[in-house]
């Protein structure tokens, strides 16, 4: 087995953020997980992608290893502790993958600090114009006139408060319950892993700071209900893999239409038969193979 090892580094705002390294070639791959996750999930890739790779996979502030020590209000936030960890680590010229949440994150910081990412493979990502987050009406289903305004609202939030319930009790079974009726619909992991992957859901410590963040993530030219625009793609200006699950039922394709609709002709389209919201567990295979073609094709790119 690939060995995989766990550091930590304090960064200068005062957060120490937690990371996993594994050996590989010249090649590097940052990997940026979503919510209810940690760089735990990514463990699957990190363990079977090609050795030509090198392979860091962070914790972001508030989950897993990580610490929390200031609340985030915004996507930026994990963006900008990105790049105070990149330039810890002392790394350069690297490809991100960011999955869901992730992929927020990984767009915002290529945004914002141009010359340092090549690339970005964008996972079952939230769209460029945020996720939007409705509570439940009264008929169970999602009230789409009612669309949550302030974080002080998502803490009271019924969805929110199921689900740091869950954490807080360490319940498994309803965190599995979760995951089975929105993520883990066609293949679920081995029992062991499973496991890990509950016990590590319970270290996010900022819930609804997240939900709310994504809520009014927006960095298209257009408003999105919440947020105006600030039109940031125009600053993307690197290869964007935009990869989607058929069978995604946590992003959705019209969520995916707006990200390909926002990058135009500078992002390629691709979906992943017969997955869902984790093709890491769906079809690692599928996943693996359009991930390694796309960082091959960003280094012919850069060789140009």
């Amino acid at each position: 087995m690939t060995n995989v090892v766990l550091k930590k580094v304090s960064l200068p705002n005062g957060e120490e953020i937690a990371y996993r390294e594994r050996e590989g070639g010249e090649d590097i791959i940052v990997l940026v997980h979503g919510n209810m996750t940690s760089s735990v999930h990514w463990d699957l890739v990190i363990e079977n992608l090609s050795e030509r790779y090198k392979v860091y996979a962070v914790d972001m502030r508030g989950f897993g290893e990580s610490s929390y020590n200031n609340r985030i209000t915004s996507i930026k936030d994990f963006s900008d502790d990105l790049k105070l960890w990149v330039d810890e680590v002392g790394i350069t010229d690297f490809t991100l993958a960011g999955w869901s949440t992730g992929g927020c994150v990984s767009m915002q910081f290529c945004a914002d600090y141009p010359g340092y990412c090549n690339g970005i493979f964008l996972q079952s990502s939230g769209s460029t114009r945020g996720y939007p987050y409705y509570p439940l009406g009264a008929n169970g289903l999602p009230d789409l006139n009612n669309r949550i305004q302030t974080l002080e609202e998502m803490f009271q939030d019924g969805k929110r408060l199921f689900v740091q319930g869950a954490y807080d009790t360490k319940n498994y079974e309803a965190l599995k319950q979760v995951w089975e009726a929105v993520i883990y619909t066609h293949n679920k992991p081995d029992e062991e892993r499973y496991q890990k992957y509950l016990e590590d859901m319970t270290t996010q410590r900022n819930l609804a700071e997240v939900y709310q963040a994504l809520n009014t993530f927006n960095i298209s030219n257009v408003h999105n209900g919440l947020t105006a625009g600030k039109n940031r793609i125009k600053d993307i200006n690197v290869p964007v893999l935009i990869a989607w699950g058929e069978r995604d039922l946590v992003v959705t394709r019209v969520m995916t239409e707006e990200i390909r609709e926002d990058f135009g002709d500078k992002a390629v389209y691709k979906e992943l038969k017969n997955c869902g919201h984790s093709p890491i567990i769906d079809d690692l295979e599928q996943l693996l193979q359009v991930m390694e073609e796309f960082f091959a094709n960003v280094k012919l790119t850069k060789g140009v």
